[in-house]
């Protein structure tokens, strides 16, 4: 017997062949299934249950589900595993297939790709971050790297070399990348270092020429002379983002706006080690919190904070610039009181781009253009502010984008409902008294009754009986019903004319007019009727949101300017920082300098932040040598946080700040192994190091830490002693440069521009009290061996370390011959635990103190006590 395909089946795995790479999700009425491969892997990400439908090829079909109204909660699980959604929805009605046959299927089509750059939703998204998707393309020698967040309809373009993409991945940090299928192998690397998904695209989605004449398409322009000079790469890379957007939008192209240009405005380079090793906007574990960007973020808006992100991970490089942005910072801290009422205004805003771009793509709602609505009212009312204020550059330009939206916000105003609902298909968003036609529609759905009652009364007068009642069941609908006696009288002249006889039963007769026959009609087809107009009403309003998205998109950056001013100077005045001076010379010099993460995480725990002073100025180099723990990475890493917070154009965690253009940032401290790629924790650290070394520049700010630790000692010690030489001779650059190797102290007098630096640590009874305080000068020890103790090392292991550690040094200050020969002199390792020194015997002072409670104690008590405590020592 042959097995044949069901047509249903037959149909999902046509359209399943066009999309090999996406797990197919096949609408049937108000689920989404997936059958075969796809429901397996989809049920095992999903954790949901597997089921069976039918068989094919002898075995049975593999089948899974999901409800549509809870689907995007599902696309976002799958895109986070790796995967792609092919979204496959209904073309017509199902009454539509039943009239072509019985064995006729619904007509199915794919609306939609889901992938991991082409998110719009607000469920799908972070509202404070970009989904950023890229695409990188070469022609010949040259590279050129476009983006768009489709989410807000931002395009920007510029030209990249093949060197430079890593660190331009790692400050946008892309979802996904788009690159030719001949490049796929050599960028699989880079691309996969940053957690994004790369996607192929055959080579005639880069192509310059059609490329140039989809874009124009997309704009509808006729060259794109009009938005700037672009190479034929830089084309090649944005007409690869469009042709994507047209495979996975269906030809629903989303709403971009011109692309822009970046590289007029410098800015300061951070290549991706650094940018983890600082944590600026993702912590170590990968999430948010504990960064940077977690700690200075008082943004109120998505949009606000997005700019605050965006500023952060590219720190401007012009004087000029940096310095109109900290005028907006300082207008905003000098005005306190406007800066409140600013802030207040400002959480009415809502998320404009975001709401634009999906009413655009037709995703979404009546909540989207009420977000709009309300966010025009809080242009109004920042803008009325601001008359008051004389604006500085930054917020005047911003502002003359808050107005001229009088049409639209009034037209949206009157329009709808003051809280609509999510979704347009569900009515009941246009406002009372906007349309006529709704609002009879309306009367007539939600009055039926109180129309029925009312004809009931006329006909009762009219036939003179009033126990006449008009009633409703589902198969006569409408019927006016009285008792056989009245009903005779009903069925003769004149009335006859009036009340049609429609059926008889044992104890009633029944009856309709042409007048309840026809409001019948129109009390059924009300409801249906008042949701044809909302929907023609909400297309309309659509098209005049979509037609005013450029005055729109201006609006909303207008206001995310004034969020982060606003929010920066909340964070100066919270946490007493300052305005550095920035300018174009070679100067770095910080006065009581604060780690913000830090400080902000030993606050909660209620210790103070030891702030210190940092001047690279007359000698850029510092050779900062003490013990771990004492805090030296922190010392590192707070002035490279301060030099990328001034240049962003915000105040700095410090008393004073004085920075000159800082070009480059480099970080190496710390590192592991990256066994994916067989490389050791040391060949990491040599890796890292050559490229700081081959690409430092004259005003780069470095930051190395314990370079060399990872070989033997001599080997270790020559390599960071030469790659220091290097970083005063060659690069020529600032830096701090932490080490454990003292013996390097010597440079300072060898090297100019090298200062000596120490982090200060005190003994006490044997414990090392770390005091976290950089001062001029060196450490003469590393105190492993302290550190160990307070590690918790066994009392065993510290004490046969101590003897261990005095064998070497004295074996080191009597040559290297003798050393071999204390080591071997050494008693065997015992491993009998050794017993605690017996407690020592307790002061006088000491044991009054003991029974003392300081909060017990009144003034005259606490200053009594001194003068006891210090008869005590006397006597002792």
């Amino acid at each position: 017997m042959t097995e044949t395909v069901t047509p249903m089946m037959a149909q999902f795995l046509e359209i399943k062949a066009g999309y090999p790479d996406a797990l197919l999700f096949y609408r049937m009425g108000d689920f989404y299934e997936m059958f075969f491969d796809d429901a397996v892997a989809a049920s095992a990400a999903l954790d949901i249950t597997l089921t069976k439908r039918g068989k094919h090829a002898g075995a049975d079909i593999p089948m899974c589900g999901v409800p549509v109204h809870a689907a995007e909660g599902y696309f976002l699980t799958l895109i986070r595993k790796g995967f792609r959604v092919a979204v496959c929805e209904q073309m017509e009605d199902p009454s539509e297939a039943k009239k072509r046959g019985s064995k006729s299927v619904v007509r199915r089509d794919v609306v939609r790709l889901v992938t991991p750059g082409t998110l719009t939703e607000d469920t799908l998204l972070d509202a404070r971050r970009h989904n950023y998707l890229a695409a990188y393309a070469e022609i010949r020698d040259e590279g050129a790297l476009a983006w768009v967040d489709i989410s807000t309809g931002a395009v920007s373009v510029m030209a990249c070399s093949r060197m430079r993409l890593g660190p331009e991945l790692a400050r946008l940090t892309p979802r996904e990348v788009l690159v030719s299928e001949a490049l796929e192998s050599e960028l699989a690397e880079v691309v996969s270092d940053l957690g994004a998904a790369m996607t192929g695209l055959g080579r005639t989605a880069f192509d310059s020429t059609s490329g140039e004449k989809r874009l124009c398409s997309v704009y509808g322009v006729a060259s794109l002379d009009a938005f700037g000079s672009f190479t034929r790469t830089e084309i090649s890379a944005l007409a690869g983002l469009v042709e994507y957007l047209d495979i996975t939008q269906k030809g629903n192209m989303p709403l971009l706006r011109p692309p822009v240009q970046e590289g007029d405005s410098p800015v300061m380079q951070i290549d991706a080690t650094t940018r983890r090793s600082l944590e600026l906007t993702h912590a170590m574990g990968g999430g948010r919190q504990g960064s940077l960007l977690s700690v200075i973020d008082r943004t109120v808006t998505a949009a606000g904070a997005r700019l605050l992100e965006r500023r952060l991970a590219s720190p401007a490089c012009r004087a000029d610039v940096i310095g109109e942005r900290q005028a907006s910072v300082q207008f905003m801290l000098e005005q306190g009181r406007f800066r409140e009422d600013l802030r207040e205004a400002l959480r009415g805003a809502h998320d404009v781009d975001r709401a634009l771009s999906r009413l655009a793509l037709d995703r979404g709602g009546p909540r989207d253009m009420a977000a709009i609505r309300n966010t025009l009212e809080v242009a109004d009312r920042v803008n009325a502010a601001c008359q008051a204020h004389e604006l500085p550059p930054v917020l005047t330009l911003a502002a003359r984008h808050l107005t001229g939206h009088d049409d639209l916000r009034d037209l949206l105003g009157e329009a709808l409902v003051a809280e609509p609902p999510v979704l347009s298909r569900d009515g009941g968003f246009i406002a009372p008294g906007y349309d006529a036609d709704l609002d009879e529609a309306r009367k007539l759905r939600d009055e039926g009754r109180s129309v029925i009652a009312g004809m009931q009364s006329d006909y009762a007068a009219l036939a003179e009986v009033p126990s006449l009642k008009i009633k409703h069941n589902n198969v006569l609908g409408y019927f006016i019903e009285t008792t056989a006696t009245h009903a005779e009288k009903m069925m003769a002249a004149p009335l006859n004319e009036t009340f049609i006889h429609r059926q008889t039963t044992a104890n009633q007769v029944r009856f309709t007019t042409v007048d309840l026959n026809e409001i019948e009609t129109r009390i059924l087809n009300a409801g249906g009727h008042a949701l044809d107009i909302e929907k023609r009403l909400y297309a309309s309003l659509k098209e005049s949101i979509v037609a005013a998205a450029g005055p729109l998109g201006a609006l909303a950056a207008a206001l995310a300017e004034f969020d982060l001013a606003a929010a920066l100077a909340d964070l100066a005045q919270r946490e007493n920082w300052c305005r550095p001076v920035i300018d174009d010379s070679r100067a770095f010099e910080v006065t009581a300098g604060r780690h913000p993460v830090v400080e902000q995480a030993q606050a909660r725990l209620g210790a103070p932040f030891v702030a210190n002073y940092c001047a690279l100025t007359e000698a850029p180099i510092w050779l900062l040598t003490g013990p771990n723990m004492a805090g030296k990475s922190t010392f590192l890493r707070q002035n490279a946080l301060i030099a990328v917070l001034a240049q962003m154009g915000s105040y700095v965690p410090a008393s004073e700040a004085h920075i000159g253009i800082v070009s480059q940032i480099f970080s190496r401290v710390g590192a592991s192994d990256d066994l994916a790629r067989g490389r050791s924790t040391f060949m990491v650290e040599m890796v890292e190091t050559a490229a700081i070394l081959n690409q430092a520049d004259d005003r780069a700010l470095v930051i190395l830490d314990e370079i060399g630790r990872g070989t033997a000692t001599y080997d270790g010690l020559s390599i960071a002693w030469a790659t220091l030489e290097h970083l005063a001779e060659v690069n020529r650059c600032r830096a701090i440069f932490a080490t454990h190797y003292h013996e390097m102290a010597a440079l300072a007098s060898r090297l100019d521009g090298v200062e000596n630096a120490t982090v200060t640590v005190k003994e006490w009874d044997g414990d090392v009290i770390f005091l976290h305080e950089v001062r001029k000068g060196t450490a003469d020890r590393s105190y492993g061996v302290q550190v160990a103790r307070l590690a918790g090392l066994p009392t065993q292991v510290v004490e046969r370390a101590k003897v261990v550690l005095e064998a070497l040094e004295k074996g080191e200050r009597e040559g290297g011959g003798r050393k071999d020969a204390l080591i071997d002199d050494l008693p065997l390792f015992s491993a009998t635990p050794v017993q605690p020194a017996p407690p020592q015997k307790v002061s006088a002072v000491e044991d009054r103190l003991a029974g003392i409670l300081p909060d017990e104690l009144s003034p005259r008590e606490a200053l009594a006590l001194v003068y006891e405590l210090r008869t005590l020592m006397d006597e002792a």
